[in-house]
């Protein structure tokens, strides 16, 4: 970490109702309570506060290191969805098939960016040849790989018009499902875009979402661990876990492993291994590793990643392996990721905010290789940080804050050639059908192939 590092939180304090709405009228049954909520909410939003504090510099990676032993991949894999965060239940991308980055066949700004306030990444899915994404006004857009709207939809009434909406999304047996930051949990008919159900659980709703067997999966921000019924939205069950005072405004991870065991890591730096279908607690164990006496108002991690009987994530201070079946800690190295941590083979690969791409062994957490990629611009365009990356076809594709996306090879962790795209990402990249796509700041969409 930096000697200082500013960290922006929103401090949401929202009254905790359980209204439901009606499914055909989409009118909840206490209006005059949801409209003083939504005002709250609102002054909240508005009160963004900067919190200083001070860390350790030895938590900066700032070294480059030759590789140290050759580097295999597996064959790259063609992908023909993106249906939730992560690509798939474990949020293991490995590497996949990309044709390249020299033709940009889409470009084209569709929704709005109204709001001028850090935000956490949004979700941009794909299924076929069309995506489906949001904008920060709440729409949903359901738009062919050219850029055609196919249909676009918005659930929000007035009262809601001057919140911020960061939705996250994810299809499932051909509905999409959404959650909010205002405490809705909807889903729409993905063919049509026809509302199916919605529900207002009144927290707002603080992690990615994962569905497995009929069953949704999601995190709040009072670090509730909650499933709901994807045919209706009716509560399964739920955790309440230890709530952090501060509520940051990251995402908060969900990984289900092929047993069906859901992992779970709450901004209490918490992770819970769970039996997906009954909500009981296999294990739990927590990840702040620090002695800060308010070390948990400031974690932050990025998706968990299992790979094998291993759990794999990034937090603000170190990047961590775990076993799967006990949650003993394999390893722990201070080295940080700005996004979830590719796993291909034996091989982790992830990059620095500061610029640093970085291999490391899986197996004892060993780092092969460290590379600068930010060296390759201008001196004055390296002033910037390192927002996501994504392995296509052998190659790290890295994007960065002033806007340039920056390759760099997966075999021998160089950096090769960089271009300007225009804007920082405001959702994780995806690969489709062979091409890139990234969601850009001001609902810019780019597609590369």
């Amino acid at each position: 970490m930096i000697d200082k590092k500013r960290i922006i939180f929103f401090l949401i304090f929202i009254l905790i109702n359980n209204c439901s709405f009606d499914n055909k009228t989409g009118i909840w049954g206490d209006a005059k309570k949801e409209k003083k909520r939504i005002s709250e909410l609102e002054k909240q939003q508005k009160k963004i506060i900067e919190i200083e504090k001070v860390y350790s510099s030895e938590n900066i990676h700032k070294k480059e290191k030759l590789l140290t032993k050759k580097i295999t991949l597996s064959k790259p894999k063609k992908n023909s969805s993106w249906i939730m965060s992560g690509l798939n239940h474990q949020n293991l991308l490995g590497n996949i098939y990309l044709s390249g980055v020299d033709n940009i066949f889409l470009k084209k700004k569709i929704g709005k960016d109204k709001f001028e306030i850090n935000r956490f990444k949004a979700t941009l899915l794909a299924h076929g040849k069309n995506l489906i994404f949001s904008d920060d006004k709440g729409t949903i857009f359901n738009i062919n790989e050219f850029g055609k709207i196919n249909w676009k939809k918005n659930i929000y009434k007035k009262v809601y018009k001057r919140i911020y909406k960061n939705l996250v999304i994810s299809i499932y047996k051909n509905n999409i499902y959404v959650a909010d930051n205002i405490g809705f949990v909807y889903s729409f008919n993905l063919d049509n875009g026809n509302l199916v159900w919605i529900k207002n659980y009144g927290v707002p709703i603080k992690s990615n979402i994962k569905i497995f067997n009929d069953q949704i999966f999601l995190i709040d921000q009072d670090n509730k661990i909650f499933s709901l019924n994807a045919k209706d939205g009716s509560l399964v069950w739920d955790i309440l876990s230890i709530s952090s005072f501060i509520k940051s405004q990251n995402l908060l991870s969900l990984a289900i492993s092929i047993n069906g065991d859901l992992f779970a890591i709450t901004s209490a730096a918490d992770i819970y291994k769970i039996q997906a279908e009954s909500g009981k607690v296999i294990w739990s164990r927590n990840a702040a590793g620090s002695l800060y006496a308010n070390a948990t108002d400031f974690f932050n991690s990025s998706e968990i990643v299992l790979s094998g009987d291993k759990i794999i994530f990034s937090t603000g201070t170190s990047l961590y392996s775990y076993n799967e079946n006990n949650g003993n800690i394999n390893w722990q190295i201070k080295v940080t990721s700005v996004d979830a941590p590719i796993i291909d083979g034996e091989n982790i690969f992830i990059v620095t905010n500061n610029g640093y791409l970085v291999i490391l062994n899986k197996d004892t957490g060993e780092i092969i290789s460290s590379s600068y990629i930010l060296k390759i611009l201008k001196k004055k365009k390296q002033n910037t940080t390192v927002t996501d990356f994504i392995m296509g076809s052998d190659k790290i594709y890295s994007i960065t804050l002033n806007g340039y996306m920056i390759v760099s090879s997966a075999l021998s962790g160089k950096v090769e050639s960089f271009k300007k795209i225009g804007g920082s990402n405001i959702s994780p990249a995806i690969i489709n059908n062979g091409n890139l796509y990234i969601l850009i700041e001001g609902s810019k969409i780019i597609g590369f192939n």
